[in-house]
């Protein structure tokens, strides 16, 4: 029987370390880099019912009763203390590669070390380029490996409430509030997030009003590819 921790904790896994890619947008990759984000969450599927969660020592998270304890269903949750996340967002190689598929386009070397000549990349969330030719916008889900330049080592994983964020968590995020142009009205962090993940997640069917069941990541970012991050 799983054990009943209350809703938004976490718990430390003496689990095996995972690389895998997550992805960002533009203005996510801008706050990253700017040291402004430290947190993501991500919407756990299925989407179960209205139940508490559970935490189990095989590391899943699971869904039951509070009253009870009884176990409804788990989710497979994609992230653990530990892990190394490397980033993927909008990018370009060289215009002349334009024709080889980014998987193929080290050049020399063990594409697993980085220990060879790497293609020029012009990252989008740094703006337009200035000079050079370069093909169009690749959709981040087309970054290959080699081509992150930010890896996120993971610090702390919770499942919870999309609604249970507070305001700290908030600015974690990136959400800093705002005031209006007439300085009277603006908006608080947690109320500055929900207008951005409405924007990402509302057609989605995830709206801030249905109050999701969301995996709370909290990593530390180096900005460096995943395989010169110290450690591998």
């Amino acid at each position: 029987m799983p054990e009943r921790i209350a809703l938004g904790r976490s718990r430390l896994l003496d689990a095996a370390m995972t690389d895998r890619p997550i992805l960002f947008s533009g203005p996510m990759i801008r706050a990253l880099l700017d040291g402004r984000k430290s947190q993501t969450r991500r919407v756990l599927k299925p989407q179960h019912g209205p139940f508490d969660a559970l935490f189990s020592e095989d590391g899943k998270w699971w869904d039951g009763d509070p009253e009870t304890g009884e176990v409804h269903s788990y989710w497979n949750v994609p992230f653990a203390v530990g892990d190394r996340l490397w980033v993927r967002e909008a990018w370009s190689g060289e215009h002349w590669l334009s024709e080889t598929p980014p998987s193929e386009r080290l050049l020399l070397g063990n594409p697993s070390r980085l220990v060879s000549l790497i293609p020029e990349t012009w990252y989008w969330a740094d703006g337009g380029p200035s000079c050079g030719e370069w093909e169009r916008p690749r959709p981040s889900i087309h970054m290959p490996r080699w081509a992150s330049r930010l890896t996120l080592i993971v610090t702390d994983v919770r499942v919870q409430r999309l609604q249970e964020i507070d305001e700290a968590d908030a600015v974690a995020e990136g959400c800093h509030g705002f005031v209006s142009a007439d300085g009277e009205d603006g908006a608080s962090p947690r109320e500055d997030l929900q207008d951005l993940w409405d924007s990402l997640n509302a057609k989605r069917g995830f709206g801030w009003d249905t109050n999701p069941w969301v995996c709370a990541v909290t990593f530390t970012v180096h900005r460096q590819n995943i395989c010169k991050v110290e450690g591998k």
